[in-house]
């Protein structure tokens, strides 16, 4: 689909998609990417254009998640710290997929799973710090993982931050956005002359995914945790099933 009427479509598909991932902390790159996948973007357009669309949704929901008191630096400076060099490299590396994006969807498939079982999530009740070391090397992996997919590693962070009961479900969200500001920001430079091939209507896909993070970021603050956790795993399942080429 193309021309002005595609163009409007797909931007109000990106405005629903950052809608729905900012409710949890989240930016939305993967859908983004399922979304112009299926417009048939030209791929050297796609990795840039999901990793600003993924900064501009993340430095608005950072900045509401931070005032609303939904953020704690100590659980986030650690997995930043692996995460920011790593991000770049992979950002510089052009690797083909066909291996990594299955097994990312599947990991994603299971967290999801598991975040809608009707058995309660330990990070309901009680929380810990991550150990400084281990939250480092976890974090290279996920930044390694984000910039090779152009995502800013929420999708993968969120769910670790839950099952080790390391963060409670809103300031995951707090915690993920910020760090996917980071990520994406790291991994756009690492192949900063991609953002030559950054199409021409990026304005409109800006201000539509803006718009959407308005009411997501709305709805992350306001709702009760349980209710955030099931909006994650759908959001898990809608990446996973991205990554695993089923859309």
């Amino acid at each position: 689909m193309g021309g002005l009427e595609g163009d409007l479509l797909l931007a109000l598909c990106m405005g629903i998609g950052a809608a729905l991932y900012s409710s949890v902390g989240h930016a939305g790159a993967s859908a983004y990417l399922a979304l112009m996948a299926l417009w048939s973007v030209p791929p050297a357009s796609m990795k840039p254009t999901a990793l600003v669309l993924n900064i501009i949704v993340a430095a608005f929901g950072s900045a509401r998640f931070i005032k609303a008191g939904l953020f704690r630096w100590r659980t986030l400076w650690p997995f930043l710290l692996g995460a920011l060099p790593f991000a770049f490299i992979g950002g510089v590396l052009q690797l083909p997929g066909e291996v990594y994006r299955p097994l990312v969807g599947i990991v994603l498939l299971l967290s999801a799973a598991r975040l809608l079982w009707p058995r309660e999530i330990k990070a309901l009740r009680e929380t810990h710090d991550p150990p400084v070391w281990l939250a480092i090397l976890l974090g290279a992996g996920i930044g390694l993982l984000s910039g090779l997919t152009g995502t800013g590693g929420g999708i993968f962070l969120s769910p670790l931050l839950l099952f080790m009961a390391w963060s409670a479900p809103k300031p995951t969200s707090g915690v993920a956005s910020l760090f996917i500001l980071f990520n994406s920001a790291a991994g756009l430079l690492g192949n900063l002359a991609s953002v030559q091939q950054l199409p021409a209507n990026l304005p409109l896909f800006a201000g539509s995914v803006l718009a959407g993070a308005l009411v997501g970021t709305t709805l992350g603050i306001r709702l009760p945790a349980p209710i955030i956790l099931k909006a994650l795993g759908m959001v898990l399942i809608v990446a996973g099933v991205k990554l695993l080429g089923l859309y």
